[in-house]
């Protein structure tokens, strides 16, 4: 195993190219090209025996994955913010035509107005259209789950595609050290892909997509969800034993950082999980019982284990970097969905980052003590509050 100076999106790159893709297609945009630059140089440089397809457009990348993925190819792409929303359909084929494609997703603020910075609005669209969704904290975690990704969505009772979400700019351009396996371990723990029931062959020829009646539709939606459900338990196994090879685990569905005896957990999920961690020691210094969970797996949600740690809590403070305008943040929806039919501690919902804004150790820390204070009785807080609204940016 060696060690690299890699960004984000060269990890990405990595990840691909030891999971031995054999094809690529995407369409270049701010943050996500320079996955498939490193991608297209690996290819050119004949480091990967892959083909990659240059198209007009995100629709006709992922529309280019699917049919590669139909007929056995170990297929991968990337995209950020409009690009996924202009694939957007597509995205929904390759679900339901149950193909094990992975797609990068490094998550970028939706327009308008126009950002180039991360929330986690674009990512977080997908949950509800049968695609897996991890999210990776840093480099070494991006590289090791997209090969994990190809783990997960060729297992024969998953069959589904799977997103690998990370940060723009905070993840995707910031280099660090990285060990990247040696191709044998990675073989090891990726054997080539099999083929499966459902793959287009040429000497046995159908089609897929047709029209599905009333009586056959909500089977197919039943099966998917089947399917999502029991990925609960493969993504737990290809972490362990993604450790077991290579010594490195990210907690399966969620990581817990000093929770054992935590009366208070803050719930976060990407990069600033780490400033979260920052602020969870600093806060344990001064006393407080407080705990993080990073949340890595938004589809299959961690329900059960949202709800283990929910029974012996006082409180759970979300930090959210996107909203359902109406309701709140969308993980703070999750987790009190999550909570529902529990006994279950009280939960704040904090919106804050939008846009790229910074969520820094001292923000968290900040946002923790307010959270204290309420269950002293010292103050109070909304059930949904924006954290950080600039009033004069509002009244232009």
């Amino acid at each position: 195993m060696k060690v690299e100076i890699l960004t984000g999106n060269w990890a990405a790159a990595y990840g691909a190219k030891l999971a031995r893709v054999n094809f690529v297609s995407a369409y270049p945009i701010t943050p996500q090209t320079s996955v498939i630059e490193k991608l297209a140089e690996f290819i050119d440089s004949g480091e990967l025996k892959a083909k990659m397809v240059r198209v007009e457009s995100e629709h006709s990348a992922m529309a280019a994955v699917i049919g590669a993925a139909a007929v056995g190819a170990r297929a991968f792409t990337a995209t950020s913010a409009q690009g996924l929303f202009y694939m957007y359909e597509m995205v929904w084929w390759a679900a339901g035509a149950r193909l094990p494609i992975v797609m990068g997703i490094v998550t970028r603020a939706l327009a308008p107005p126009w950002s180039i910075w991360t929330d986690h609005a674009d990512f977080l669209a997908l949950r509800d259209s049968g695609w897996i969704l991890l999210f990776a904290r840093n480099a070494q975690e991006i590289l090791d789950t997209v090969i994990q990704a190809y783990k997960i969505a060729e297992n024969d009772n998953i069959m589904l595609p799977v997103a690998v979400g990370w940060d723009a700019f905070i993840a995707s351009h910031t280099a660090e050290p990285v060990n990247v396996p040696e191709q044998d371990l990675v073989d090891q723990y990726l054997p080539s892909k099999k083929t499966f029931s459902h793959m287009l062959d040429v000497d046995n020829p159908f089609s897929l997509g047709n029209l599905a009646f009333p009586d056959s539709y909500m089977e197919y939606r039943w099966l998917i969800d089947n399917a999502m459900n029991a990925a609960r338990r493969v993504i737990i196994e290809a972490d362990k034993e993604f450790e077991e090879i290579f010594g490195r685990s990210y907690g399966g569905l969620l990581e817990k950082y000093r929770c054992e005896d935590a009366d208070v957990i803050i719930v976060m999920m990407g990069a600033s999980s780490g400033d979260g961690m920052d602020a969870v020691d600093s806060l344990r210094e001064k006393g407080y019982r407080v705990g993080l969970c990073r949340i890595r797996a938004v589809r299959p949600f961690p329900v059960k284990e949202i709800r283990e740690i929910g029974r012996r809590v006082d409180a759970v403070l979300v930090i959210d970097r996107a909203v359902s305008f109406g309701i709140g943040g969308i993980l703070g929806c999750e987790v009190k969905a999550a909570l529902y039919s529990s006994k279950r501690p009280l939960v704040f919902n904090f919106i804050a980052g939008l846009g790229g804004r910074d969520l820094n150790a001292e923000f968290i820390e900040s946002l923790t003590r307010r959270v204290y204070d309420v269950l002293d009785g010292k103050a109070e807080i909304k059930e949904v509050e924006w954290v950080g609204v600039n009033p004069e940016v509002v009244e232009l």
